[in-house]
């Protein structure tokens, strides 16, 4: 049986080969190839649609509101990931880096 950190990691991986496929995908035909399809600033405007949907879903404290939209977050994050030719493989990577040490230790070494 798998444990949930391979699981997760598992949907992360799918969900990079998914999009990954759909790059060259009609614009037509696919959502992915459309966002792509018309740049980074209509990317980040959906990165930022999201974000804020996130916070109101937040402050509604509507659980399943917060998980729809972070799910959509997350997913337009990986499309931006995607843009950049970067994987969720170099983010998780870099979390990974980051265990064990406190949030004001690591951005204190950032700035180094």
């Amino acid at each position: 049986m798998a444990n949930k950190e391979n699981v997760e990691k598992h949907i992360l991986d799918c969900i990079d080969e998914i999009l990954e496929k759909r790059k060259t995908a009609n614009p037509e035909k696919s959502y992915t190839a459309k966002l792509l399809n018309e740049g980074i600033d209509n990317i980040l405007k959906k990165v930022s649609e999201e974000a804020t949907e996130t916070v109101i879903a937040s402050k509604c404290s509507e659980n399943a509101a917060i998980i729809h939209e972070i799910a959509d977050l997350w997913f337009h994050t990986i499309i931006l990931l995607k843009y950049h030719g970067l994987t969720t493989k170099d983010v998780l990577n870099e979390l990974e880096k980051r265990l064990g040490i406190s949030g004001i230790e690591e951005k204190a070494n950032r700035n180094k």
